[in-house]
């Protein structure tokens, strides 16, 4: 699934190819090697121009059949846009992105297993075409593993099962540290995806621990708690949670040792409700299936701290998912309950469908007591509420440190995984307080989303914190040009961004 797109740099054009791609800006011709290539078929630029109706905006696109004189079946010419647009970098990642996302779009749906990208004299700079080419893996994903004898065109222009990308480029050196560079957050993207997409029969707690310990192989250390451990820890909130379910729950402990020895790591933790039912207080069946989603912020964690081991991250990284699911039996927890949590605050559980304050509070407490981390950002699907406020273009974000803060939106603008800060404050804690209990675990219809975030900053001391929120971006997005699958992998980019622009050891 996520392996099936091959890139290869050269400077030179390869002997054959089915297609080519040829690059022309916004209302100029295609320059240097493109612009030989192109006279070489007898063609002339303003005639083929003329007719195809193209100017160069970006996206826009026209090809030729059985060219003669180049060795390839087809020739495209996509247009760049902007000529000056994509040299502002970071800035234009997204762009580039986009920009990708937009060609494999085109490409998807062309047959032949093979193109030629001739991006050499376009004037885009080596990261430019890094992120551009990470726009068309993003692009090209699908998750279609569960489909027998299936092999026709699903109408998302990620029809190609396997294609191999040759890049004609100016510098090739800078060209290739820049896409080993990208195509970690890339890799770390589609196994958010891939997990997300996992039928919830298929990937219990269990499962979920052991794809995280497959990262071994990458060398991060991993560490799998099970019930036992989690009992003796006194983790009585997340455990709660898991009390109605047949399959325990799991913790799975990812650390990234790249930064110097004794250097305080950077902490991420997600929630992992691999089925959310609700509980006793269960949900309507309407759209209930979506809720194998509720472990998005897992697959967050997981799919970062493979981006980091993949680009070697200069520092020191530890990831923490609580894995759990939410079922009613006799068990199951239920409204009215009083839990004590690690931290010894005590819990009075009001709804049993917001579980997912419950699991994080043990795994922030947890992981600030154990780690002592320079900051913690926990990523979850926690509330509805959030896609009341902002829909499903930006994450909600709630800190307790506006510097922590204001990174991770700097970080959310280059990746285009977009947060808006919303508020906390001790007038919210009144919305949660308990007549029977320290706090209760839900503060009503008004300000769900930050009551939510209100009960997880009760557990995080004087740790650097936030709380992303990303019930409305995680997963049954709009289609984009990036992203054509159901599931988004949001939270890997705008996380890896943050570390490379705040946490990496620069010496």
């Amino acid at each position: 699934m996520t392996e099936q797109l091959l890139i290869k740099t050269s400077r030179t054009i390869p002997a054959a190819t089915a297609t080519m791609v040829l690059f022309a800006a916004e209302g100029k011709a295609p320059r240097g090697v493109a612009k030989d290539l192109l006279e070489s078929t007898g063609r002339k630029w303003k005639k083929l121009a003329q007719a195809a109706d193209f100017s160069g905006t970006l996206g826009q696109s026209f090809s030729l059949l059985a060219p003669t004189g180049v060795r390839a079946d087809r020739l495209v010419v996509f247009g760049l846009g902007d000529p000056d647009a994509v040299t502002d970098m970071p800035a234009t990642r997204t762009l580039c992105q986009d920009m990708g996302g937009k060609l494999m779009g085109v490409l998807g749906r062309l047959p032949g297993d093979s193109a030629t990208l001739v991006l050499s004299d376009t004037g885009m700079p080596p990261e430019a075409v890094a992120h551009m080419m990470a726009g068309m893996h993003l692009r090209h994903y699908r998750f279609d593993k569960y489909k027998t004898g299936q092999d026709e065109d699903d109408g998302n222009g990620a029809d190609r099962d396997r294609l191999t990308l040759n890049l004609v480029v100016d510098d090739k050196a800078a060209t290739d540290r820049l896409l080993a560079s990208a195509m970690a957050s890339v890799q770390g993207t589609l196994l958010a995806r891939d997990l997300v997409h996992e039928p919830p029969n298929v990937l219990g707690p269990q499962e979920f621990a052991e794809k995280a310990r497959a990262l071994e192989k990458l060398g991060v250390k991993v560490e799998i708690l099970d019930a036992a451990r989690l009992e003796k820890l006194g983790m009585g909130a997340l455990l709660a949670v898991a009390r109605g379910a047949a399959r325990p729950a799991r913790v799975a402990v990812m650390q990234w040792q790249g930064g110097r020895r004794g250097d305080d790591p950077v902490a991420f933790v997600g929630k992992g409700v691999v089925f959310d039912t609700g509980g006793i207080s269960i949900k309507p069946a309407g759209s209930m299936q979506n809720m194998k989603a509720d472990m998005a912020g897992a697959a967050a964690v997981t799919g970062l701290m493979k981006a980091l081991a993949l680009r070697k991250a200069r520092c020191n990284a530890v990831g923490v998912i609580g894995l759990v699911e939410n079922m009613p039996d006799g068990n199951a927890y239920r409204p009215g309950d009083i839990i004590p949590a690690m931290s010894g605050t005590t819990i009075e559980v009001v709804n049993t469908d917001c579980e997912g304050r419950m699991v994080l509070a043990d795994l922030l407490w947890y992981t600030q007591e154990r780690f002592a981390p320079r900051f913690m950002v926990n990523l979850a699907t926690l509330t509805g509420a959030i896609m009341v406020a902002l829909g499903q273009d930006y994450a909600g974000l709630f800190a307790n440190d506006d510097e922590l803060a204001r990174d991770l939106v700097a970080a959310g603008s280059i990746s285009g995984e977009k947060l808006w800060r919303m508020p906390l404050g001790d007038a919210y804690d009144k919305l949660i307080k308990s007549r029977f209990a320290d706090i209760k675990n839900a503060g009503g219809r008004y300000g769900g989303a930050i009551t939510a975030a209100q009960f997880l900053q009760k557990f995080v001391n004087d740790t650097p914190w936030a709380h992303l929120d990303i019930a409305g971006v995680g997963f049954a997005t709009p289609s984009c040009d990036t992203n054509q699958s159901w599931a988004s992998g949001f939270g890997v980019a705008v996380l890896d961004q943050l570390v490379r622009d705040h946490c990496e050891n620069k010496d």
